[in-house]
């Protein structure tokens, strides 16, 4: 009886909102269309790509007026959605396609340092012969990486948040296209108290409105 008068009086749990935009989602897919990346696909620095890609994590980090949604695929890969000024449709500025290239665990102290104040903000970076040029400037040879906090939604209703140093690089494609380069060195608070550092290198193109179709 007392069990019931508990419930009866008890606030129902409220989930957290997980981020969306342009109808991307958790739970929902995009096709990409093929002519997007095959043609230049000999060009990058992914080997294979699937048109079809469905959602299974969603991630946002906010940053003085911008927002930048992340949506984690089943093709270890990610779909990039920038807005400026606001959270919705008209305010998207940028769309691009990530797929994760590799991720180097930072087990010292000493090479979390070096990365941070040497390695990632500098003016270029060679990645298996191809070489990038930092796309954003600074008034020095060396640019600090950008700190983003990022909020990650899972499919099981968990979430969590990763603090990320990072910078943006870039390469000319033979379409007058360029092939982007995003290094991200992340660090995140684990259950048992400790902290986790890796650095996730991710490599991607930009998609037009034409080039990609969201499904519910």
């Amino acid at each position: 009886m007392f069990d019931k008068l508990i419930n009866k009086f008890k606030k129902p749990e409220v989930k957290p909102q997980t981020p969306e935009i342009m109808g991307l989602r958790m739970g929902a897919s995009f096709e990409v269309d093929p002519l997007a990346i095959r043609l230049i696909l000999e060009e990058l620095a992914i080997e294979t790509f699937e048109p079809t890609q469905i959602i299974k994590a969603a991630g946002v980090v906010e940053l003085d007026g911008t927002w930048v949604y992340r949506f984690y695929t089943d093709d270890d890969a990610w779909l990039q959605v920038v807005a400026e000024g606001g959270r919705r449709d008209e305010n998207v500025v940028d769309v691009k396609l990530f797929h994760f290239y590799d991720t180097r665990d930072v087990s010292t102290e000493s090479t979390w340092n070096n990365l941070l104040n040497r390695e990632i903000g500098a003016a270029s970076y060679t990645l298996d012969g191809r070489n990038y040029e930092r796309v954003w400037t600074a008034t020095g040879d060396y640019h600090n990486p950008v700190h983003m906090v990022e909020t990650t939604y899972d499919e099981d209703g968990s979430h969590s948040s990763t603090d990320q140093f990072t910078m943006l690089f870039e390469r000319p494609l033979s379409d007058q296209r360029t092939e982007s380069l995003f290094l991200s060195a992340e660090e995140k608070l684990e259950a048992g108290g400790y902290l986790s550092r890796c650095l996730v290198l991710s490599t991607g193109i930009s998609l037009t409105p034409s080039q990609i179709t969201i499904h519910g």
